[in-house]
């Protein structure tokens, strides 16, 4: 396996795991086993967007030189 391979696959993983623990945290159990197309617009548009926060200040942390949480 390449180590662009591997890079892309444990990114994926991790993305994926941060994904089903913030669907978990806004309530929304099951998540990686549910039809995405049964949930409202604004249930989605809220995993995407806590994702990207949280994504967002992991990023300012590391940048301002603070240790960073695991996702």
């Amino acid at each position: 396996m390449s180590l662009q391979n591997k890079i892309y696959t444990e990114s994926k993983s991790a993305l994926d795991s941060m994904k089903t623990e913030i669907a978990n945290e806004l309530g929304l159990t099951n998540y990686e086993k549910m039809d995405k197309g049964n949930l409202t617009a604004r249930q989605n548009g809220y995993v995407g967007g806590y994702m990207t926060k949280k994504l967002v200040e992991m990023a300012e942390s590391q940048l301002a030189g603070k240790t960073t949480p695991q996702l």
